[in-house]
């Protein structure tokens, strides 16, 4: 058995998991059981160098992400804010105030009916409520804040 460090001998050449080529730099990267030139180890959503920002970085669903992206995407723990599961990546998601649910966790807190995309919600203290069911709507009548309505994502479409 030959020791290439000892023989003086230079290790072989790597290939880019990113771009196939040849990695001749003096430095690589390696993630996700690959290596990667610098420039090629990008986040999937805003293309920033992931060598540059960090030393991190985050795979779901087949992307690479920063960290930054990946809490926007799937929230800090990439687990449903309701229940507490995990979010699979090519799942549909709602989200309320960065916060990341499964379409069938996102309900009113009073009546428990589901929440569709477009349907118009409250969300207040963190709790979800259809615009039927907001505590205290009685009241107010017609000096009601604005409504905030939840965008559906899918892992294709959120970049």
């Amino acid at each position: 058995m030959v020791n290439s460090q000892a023989s003086g001998v230079p290790p072989a050449p790597r290939s880019c998991a990113g771009c196939g080529g040849k990695i001749a730099d003096r430095f690589l990267l390696f993630s996700m059981e690959r290596y990667w030139h610098t420039r090629c180890l990008k986040c999937s959503c805003c293309q920033a160098q992931l060598g540059d920002i960090g030393t991190t970085c985050y795979s779901k669903g087949g992307m690479i992400l920063c960290r930054s992206d990946y809490i926007r995407l799937f929230g800090h723990s990439g687990a449903c804010s309701a229940c507490g599961q995990s979010i699979p990546a090519n799942e549909m998601v709602m989200r309320a105030q960065g916060n990341v649910y499964h379409l069938k966790c996102f309900s009113c807190a009073t009546c428990r009916n589901r929440l569709m995309p477009g349907d118009r919600f409250h969300y207040i203290n963190g709790t979800i409520f259809c615009e039927h069911d907001r505590p205290g709507s009685a009241l107010l009548n017609s000096h009601l804040p604005p409504l905030q309505s939840s965008a559906l994502l899918t892992d294709q479409k959120v970049c």
